[in-house]
């Protein structure tokens, strides 16, 4: 995710790149085509540029409102998350009780600690995996080697994950540490958490149809085509800037909404997941009272990963 700093005029014409510099070619090759070779027929001021403008506007418009509101969803889901993380390391902290007699505090002190390790892990996992990245590299330090090797089969690791954070539930209500009530509203988190999961996952693999892609791109650029054509008459020589700044805005809009169609694509425009998680891990291993913690991620260049 990019972060707001001061006004770049370069990084701004430099996001379009490419379409903006052969709009400004095909501007400059109208104006000497009608003013130096006086073909006269290629510049005409009656074709409607703001008939045509407005329409592509709404089109484009609509588009990005759909790119955005994928992003903005998928933004919403790692914050409930977060939420969910948290609330679920705050329970094992402090609902398990083992009995002093019983000599088991070491062991219940253990089984939390591994439990919240898992949903360390488990939120690692999901990152990569939405990221189409492999999620084992990135829990093989949290997780002790016999507990991943009960994941690493698993097509879906942060489910296997998720599997022994409920297992693991499931023993300390047997062994009495929890009781019915405390262990219905872990298992409650758990399910939460699944639930964005699945959310996530929905957007990840269910993109935009193609036509939100392909017919705005191609209206934008039949209109840049246009544009030139349309103003040469009125404006001749200063047609390149006034084309090219009613292009650019054109252009930057269709990049934006094809930008924010993924926003788990591994780019810089996506949702900041090494962040996001990297502040659960730092959260839970303080719950923990643990002091080997990583440091936050800040943004590197504007961006924020």
């Amino acid at each position: 995710m990019i972060i707001p700093q001061k006004r770049q005029l370069w990084r701004m014409l430099h996001y379009v790149g490419l379409p903006l510099l052969l709009l400004i070619a095909w501007d400059v090759l109208v104006v000497v085509a009608y003013k130096v070779l006086h073909w006269w027929w290629i510049g005409s001021s009656a074709i409607p540029l703001a008939l045509y403008g407005s329409a592509i506007g709404i089109i484009v418009g609509f588009r990005n409102n759909s790119a955005y509101a994928r992003w903005w969803e998928a933004r919403i889901l790692w914050g409930a998350i977060v939420n969910d993380s948290r609330s679920l390391a705050r329970q094992v902290c402090t609902a398990p009780h083992a009995n002093p007699a019983s000599g088991d505090s070491a062991e219940l002190a253990a089984m939390q600690t591994r439990i919240i390790h898992h949903e360390i892990a488990y939120v690692h996992a999901l990152r990569q995996q939405l990221r189409g990245l492999d999620p084992l590299e990135t829990i093989k330090s949290t997780l002790p080697p016999e507990q991943l090797d009960r994941v690493v089969g698993h097509s879906n690791v942060a489910i296997g994950i998720q599997r022994e954070m409920g297992t693991m539930l499931t023993q300390m209500r047997q062994r009495g540490w929890i009781d019915g009530l405390q262990w219905q509203a872990m298992d409650s988190n758990l399910d939460d958490l699944l639930n964005a999961q699945g959310g996530t996952e929905r957007i990840k693999n269910t993109p935009l149809p193609k036509q939100y892609d392909y017919f705005p791109m191609l209206f934008v650029r039949i209109y840049c085509l246009m544009l030139p054509l349309g103003m040469v008459e009125s404006l001749g020589w200063f047609t390149p800037l006034g084309s090219t700044l009613v292009g650019f805005m054109f252009l930057a809009l269709d990049k934006i909404g094809r930008d924010l169609e993924d926003p788990f694509d591994n780019s810089i425009y996506d949702v900041p997941l090494t962040s996001i998680t990297t502040t659960i891990e730092i959260n839970l291993r303080q719950l923990l009272g643990e002091t080997h913690i990583p440091a936050p991620v800040i943004p590197a260049n504007g961006v924020l990963w």
